[in-house]
């Protein structure tokens, strides 16, 4: 028998259907709150794209995102050698990227990147979920978008704003840019610290290198520094950027991008980084780019862009436009160039040191205290820090007073710098004790500068020796004398001149003020001596006498019309090289006589382009003809007697053994057996060190010297042109020679066609032609 349903009492009935429309209310309100949350999120959105929280970037910005772009300096071997910037940015393709560089970001920035449209929603739900604690949730889309156009806020509603924000502007992007150009982007833009500004920067700074060229385990140490540069600065901690670099590998590993096996390896290898900042003071070549920086300023005002929308005239920027600046400067010889400066003058540096230490007005010679004094006063009197100030502000009592105050500094030294306290009219006395250096190098034919070193250490010593600074070039001038001689009289290095004293009185020439009298280094006077002879043992009597022949005047017009722009003062002295000249003017004139008697003016500059490749500027080449191709080929000659018999032939032997400067003359012997045309030049009380050297195609001069004249060697034994300078030349030749890559040549110099002028002396002396007879007059 059934059992009978219980029935139901009204208050039971009464209860479930209470309890039923109370379901249905919770039920009603979560969907109302769910509908309502849904619509205030997509609300939030719209608020965003309509820009209530802040201007939307605009179409056009979203096409062409604007970034400063730093202007490229670019050797003729196709290496940057520096960058004009307000940021170090210097864009890359994707294409430039390697895979690996890929992968890495990608397995660890946003895992899931090519399965979103901008934005990861399994990500951003653990997020919310998790609070951040398992990771966040911002695709690599976000983080340009962030990058590109928001920015940062510490404060919490204007974060939660711009998060908005760079979701909306995260799926525009998306919708413009494929996946590839939104990963090029993003580590264009990003800031690796140091002035690494965007991955191609980031490179050539922590690695040496292009992107392209970045191992995986490279790669993955920039890639860990996307995560938080400040923190993971290579620099600073490196074993914290070393574990960071382990962690992105472990998520190559983990999304299959790597092995175990190769995971594990690259986990053991050091950070390995090779540091090369990029700062206007660091770097190769700082000398020669502030060259350029100054050319381009000029270059700057004549060359406008045009004009924008209201009439005003518009011109280009060097540090925001991303120029490309196409330069002769080979990278190769230019660090060749470099390190055999830093090679030399570091070791004659200590000889200098060494004689200093019983000078009682070290670093000066040969002056009293008063003169010092005032050295040291012109000094202090066009320091920087007197003219900042004097900007500021501050009287001239106080300036004074502050050059005796003891203040932190760092200061140069050849082991490197050194932190140190000291005055800074001490300061001015330490930096006064340093030899300074200018190199400069060149193609005769094409006039194209190849290396250019103004100085020892431009950070520390920024007037530059090859473009600035004109200083006495002593014996180096007299192939100008030989050269004109030769041009007019059509002179033969066999011919001979007597070495005996002459005078040539006040009034000759119609210049000459008072009556003067060389005398020979030597002291020797007596006998006849061939012109080769003479130009090689630099024999001021000889020079004096060809002087005598042609007068002041045309020596002085040669020497202009090879190029040289420093005033040359029309006097008989001319003939031993009373005169000042830069060093830059030095290489371009002497390569006229490599170069056939055509003068090519020095050319640094080939090409400017913009940022899309197309060309704002090209060169235009200048030469003119200065003298004849036999006279330039006889001088030539002159010169090489200089390397075989004279004095720079340690060149080829090294040192004498009567010389006690064995360890000062940096890398001998040299070897040499090229032909090679060269003079070296001693200024008075050893002041100046030069030598120029010449090979078929490349034409190269060293100056040395000290800041003040009066910082020199005590003798020429160590003050002599062929110790101070010749080394530099011959450490930089040694160089070159030795990289297969360039085509420094060691051939003879072609010779002219139908050569008039005997330039062999033992077939001069069989036709006795020779005749030394006369003291007055050319044997001839």
């Amino acid at each position: 028998m059934a059992k009978a349903t219980p029935k139901l009492t009204k208050k039971k009935r009464t209860n479930i259907k209470s309890s039923g429309l109370s379901t249905l209310k919770y039920i009603k309100a979560f969907w109302i709150t769910f509908a309502s949350g849904i619509f205030l999120i997509v609300l939030l959105f719209l608020f965003a794209s309509w820009g209530f929280y802040g201007e939307m970037p605009k179409f056009e910005e979203l096409e062409n995102p604007q970034n400063d772009l730093a202007t490229q300096i670019i050797s003729s071997d196709g290496v940057q050698i520096g960058t004009f910037f307000k940021e170090n940015r210097t864009p890359v393709s994707f294409e430039d990227l390697p895979q690996h560089l890929v992968d890495a970001l990608v397995a660890t920035e946003d895992a899931r990147y090519y399965d979103h449209s901008g934005i990861d929603a399994r990500g951003t739900l653990r997020a919310f979920i998790f609070l951040g604690s398992k990771g966040g949730a911002s695709t690599i889309s976000q983080q340009l978008s962030k990058q590109l156009f928001t920015g940062g806020s510490r404060n919490i509603w204007e974060r939660f704003k711009q998060k908005l924000k760079e979701w909306v502007i995260a799926t525009r992007l998306e919708r413009q840019y494929t996946k590839n150009e939104i990963i090029t982007m993003y580590l264009n833009k990003y800031d690796f610290l140091n002035q690494a500004i965007g991955i191609s920067s980031a490179s050539r700074i922590y690695f040496g290198k292009k992107p392209s060229e970045l191992k995986v385990e490279e790669a993955a140490v920039l890639v860990g520094m996307l995560k938080n540069s400040s923190l993971f600065n290579p620099l600073r901690r490196p074993e914290m950027v070393k574990n960071r670099r382990n962690v992105v590998l472990g998520q190559m590993e983990k999304y299959n991008y790597l092995s175990e096996k190769v995971s594990d390896s690259l986990k053991q290898l050091p950070l390995d980084l090779d540091y090369s900042p990029e700062g206007h003071s660091d770097g190769t070549a700082t000398y020669f780019r502030e060259y350029v920086r100054s050319w381009m300023a000029d270059w700057v005002k004549n060359n406008p862009k045009g004009e924008n929308e209201e009439g005003e005239t518009e011109y280009f920027d060097i540090y925001r436009d991303g120029l490309r600046i196409n330069v002769t400067i080979d990278s190769r010889m230019q660090k060749y160039a470099e390190e055999a400066t830093a090679e030399h003058m570091a070791n004659l540096q200590k000889e200098f040191n060494k004689q200093e230490k019983n000078n009682k007005t070290s670093p000066f010679r040969d002056i009293t205290k008063e003169e010092k004094d005032r050295i040291i006063e012109r000094a202090i009197r066009s320091s920087a820090r007197r003219k900042k100030m004097l900007s500021e502000g501050k009287s001239e009592k106080e300036i004074r007073a502050s050059f005796d105050e003891k203040t932190e500094m760092t200061v140069f030294s050849w082991k490197g710098e050194i932190d140190t306290i000291m005055t800074p009219k001490d300061s001015i006395i330490y930096y006064k004790q340093f030899l300074r250096s200018g190199l400069m190098s060149m193609e005769p034919q094409t006039g194209h500068v190849k290396a250019w070193v103004g100085g020892v250490d431009y950070k520390h010593f920024q007037y530059d020796h090859v473009y600035q600074g004109a200083r006495q070039v002593g014996s180096t001038f007299k192939p100008f004398v030989y050269a004109t001689a030769i041009d007019q009289l059509k002179l033969s290095p066999c011919d001979t001149l007597p070495m005996s004293q002459i005078t040539i009185p006040a009034g000759s020439h119609g210049v000459i003020e008072e009556d003067w009298t060389p005398k020979n280094s030597d002291a020797e006077y007596t006998g006849y001596m061939s012109l080769k002879e003479a130009l090689a043992k630099s024999v001021n009597t000889i020079s004096a006498r060809l002087m005598d022949k042609i007068g002041p005047a045309p020596i002085a017009k040669l020497a202009r019309k090879t190029g040289i722009q420093s005033d040359i003062l029309e006097v008989a002295s001319i003939a031993l090289g009373s005169v000042d000249i830069k060093l830059s003017e030095m290489v371009g004139a002497y390569s006229t006589f490599a170069n056939q008697g055509i003068y090519t003016k020095p050319v640094m500059i080939t090409s400017i382009e913009d940022k899309n490749g197309a060309v704002l500027y090209q060169f235009v080449p200048e030469t003119r003809d200065v003298i004849s191709k036999e006279a330039a080929f006889v001088t030539i000659n002159l010169m090489e007697g200089v390397t075989r018999s004279g004095s720079g032939t340690r060149l080829r032997t090294g040192p004498s053994t009567r010389y006690s400067i064995k360890n000062v003359v940096t890398g001998h012997p040299y070897g040499f057996d090229n032909p090679i045309a060269g003079k070296t030049g001693t200024t008075q009380n050893q002041s100046d060190g030069w030598f120029m050297g010449i090979v078929p195609n490349l034409c190269t001069g060293v100056w040395v010297g000290g800041d003040d004249r009066s910082t020199h060697f005590k003798d020429t034994e160590f003050g002599q042109g062929a110790t101070m300078a010749l080394p530099i030349w011959a450490l930089y030749m040694k160089k070159c020679y030795a990289d297969k890559t360039l085509e420094v040549s060691k051939e003879a110099f072609a010779a002219p066609e139908n050569l008039s002028i005997e330039i062999d002396c033992e077939a001069y002396k069989k036709r006795n032609i020779i005749n030394n007879n006369s003291e007055d007059e050319f044997s001839l």
